[in-house]
């Protein structure tokens, strides 16, 4: 059948309507997830189009998925980090949405008083147990949407859930059907997708719930969760841990469109940003993410990462403040208590602290020549220097330069002495990097600070 596409003005063949295949045993791609061995990338050649929505938004699970490797958020830090995720957002509220647990007296304290704030971003969506009497609790506490769990693949429905894929299917569309009897919108978290069986149960389902939301007249969205971190981004890569593949079938055999498509990845093979990047590229509205990356395993994507992927892509920040990241990653450490490695990108003490004598040299003339962008204006976060024995005259310079609030030459005085203090603690034998703390009391000692 021939049929006029709304999303690309063009005619399309739609002549193959994917039908639920009830398998009798599991399909586990063995040949890709050997589980004795790491699992295995393969490509069919088949080059999917980039197709990028017009537009695309982030949304945070800090308070859902970031809390189940962790302990559990006060009342108090959710309502910090909320207003923090508002004002990061920025006017147009590109950061979206913020998903919420419904059921701890404490989970019901914080969503009220996040919710008293009257922010319309980022709305507060819950994630609730597959129950008509669950979806009554959220309409009751005012939410709109809700994420229910629906997994996909035959690992989870064969050996999780005990259940054929039909009676699978089956239980899903039941419960989905009873959260649009209550007026919720139901996100269905289509869990561990990069190992299910994409024509045979993932493209069959979504063609189901894309009648139910015809039929209620509300819209259904699907996440695309990417639980154990699978998803690769290569051109030609084939599904079903292809990214591209996966969001161009659900948009185009499907038939969802790109504001009701979302992504949720994993880390645990380092592709969360990547992929998340990629499920923009290949028309996904939206990633979702967690602050710092903070999940159970590996973690969710980051979403200061992705602020700064959306302002690559889009050549624009479209009004969000990123300096509040840097509040964010203060507020964690001093408050929280939780330690960010130092060499996390945007956030870690030392992400823009170079060692190398030659780097800091260049930096002295230019910062631009070693620094990512200008971190001072854009995250609070001035490029530095730590100490070595390798710093040289130039790393010291930069040191003090930034510690006097001045201009120093590598030649100056001062840098002389403290550069021969440095030296004779590596000739003595020591390897550690020098802190600032130490640097600030010897410069005292040396009465060049």
């Amino acid at each position: 059948m021939i049929e006029f596409s709304e999303t690309k003005n063009v005619l399309t063949e739609s002549e193959y309507k994917y039908n639920l295949q009830d398998v009798a045993e599991p399909n586990l791609y063995r040949d890709m997830f050997s589980y004795s061995d790491v699992p295995k990338c393969a490509f069919n050649n088949r080059l999917t189009p980039l197709e990028p929505p017009r537009e695309i938004w982030i949304t945070d699970t800090t308070f859902r998925d970031g809390q189940q490797s962790r302990a559990p958020y006060t009342v108090e830090q959710i309502v910090t980090l909320y207003k923090m995720l508002h004002k990061l957002g920025g006017r147009k509220g590109k950061i979206r949405q913020c998903e919420f647990f419904l059921y701890s007296d404490r989970d019901k304290a914080a969503l009220s008083r996040c919710q008293d704030l009257g922010y319309y971003f980022p709305e507060i969506t819950g994630w609730i147990r597959a129950s008509k009497k669950d979806f009554q609790l959220a309409k009751n506490m005012g939410l709109k949407e809700c994420g229910i769990l629906v997994s996909c693949s035959d690992y989870h429905i064969f050996k999780k859930l005990k259940k054929t894929r039909r009676e699978a299917m089956e239980g899903y569309l039941s419960v989905i059907s009873d959260a649009l009897e209550v007026g919720i919108v139901p996100r269905c978290h289509f869990e561990d997708i990069t190992r299910a069986d994409f024509y045979g149960f993932v493209i069959p389902f979504a063609l189901e719930l894309n009648n139910l939301m015809k039929e209620s007249g509300i819209p259904i969205k699907i996440r695309a969760c990417d639980t154990m971190g699978y998803g690769i981004s290569y051109p030609g890569a084939s599904l079903p841990r292809s990214v591209p593949g996966i969001i161009y079938g659900l948009r185009n055999y499907a038939g969802f469109p790109s504001h009701l498509i979302e992504w949720h990845g994993h880390n645990d093979f380092y592709k969360a940003v990547i992929n998340s990047g990629t499920a923009w590229l290949y028309g996904a509205s939206s990633v979702n993410c967690s602050l710092l990356g903070i999940g159970e395993r590996t973690g969710n994507t980051p979403l200061e990462a992705m602020v700064f992927e959306y302002a690559q892509l889009r050549g624009t920040l479209d009004g969000m403040e990123t300096t509040v990241i840097r509040d964010i990653a203060d507020f964690f450490e001093k408050d929280i208590g939780y330690k960010i490695p130092p060499n996390t990108p945007f956030v870690g003490s030392n992400f823009n602290i170079t060692q190398a004598g030659i780097h800091a040299d260049g930096m002295l003339k230019d910062e631009e020549i070693y620094n990512i962008f200008d971190t001072t204006s854009l995250l609070k976060s001035p490029p530095g220097v730590a100490i070595t024995q390798t710093s040289g005259q130039a790393g010291i310079a930069m040191w003090l330069s930034n510690y006097l609030k001045e201009d120093i030459d590598k030649n100056d005085k001062r840098v002389v002495k403290l550069k021969e203090w440095v030296d004779a603690q590596y000739d003595g034998g020591r390897i550690t990097t020098i802190g600032f703390e130490e640097l600030e009391q010897v410069g005292m000692e040396l009465k060049i600070i």
